[in-house]
């Protein structure tokens, strides 16, 4: 299974337990905000002009539900 990163943000104290837990056991590894991985500029202009074409028209953008519908498996 390949790495995934993801960013949470705790709300309950169980949780922290939990998530110190699976650090322990290198489950999962707790990374440093100063470490995040940055975008590259070719990211950040297709970010920006992703970002542009909603802005210009809201249609753009599909609902979730249709999405999946389209791809689901027969």
């Amino acid at each position: 299974m390949p790495d995934t990163t993801l960013h949470i943000r705790i709300k309950k104290e169980y949780a922290a337990a939990l998530i110190e837990d699976l650090i322990k056991v290198h489950a999962v590894e707790a990374i440093e905000e100063d470490e995040a991985i940055e975008l590259t500029a070719q990211q950040k202009e297709a970010l920006d002009k992703e970002l542009a074409a909603v802005a210009a028209n809201p249609a753009y953008l599909q609902r979730w539900d249709d999405i999946k519908h389209r791809f689901k498996k027969p």
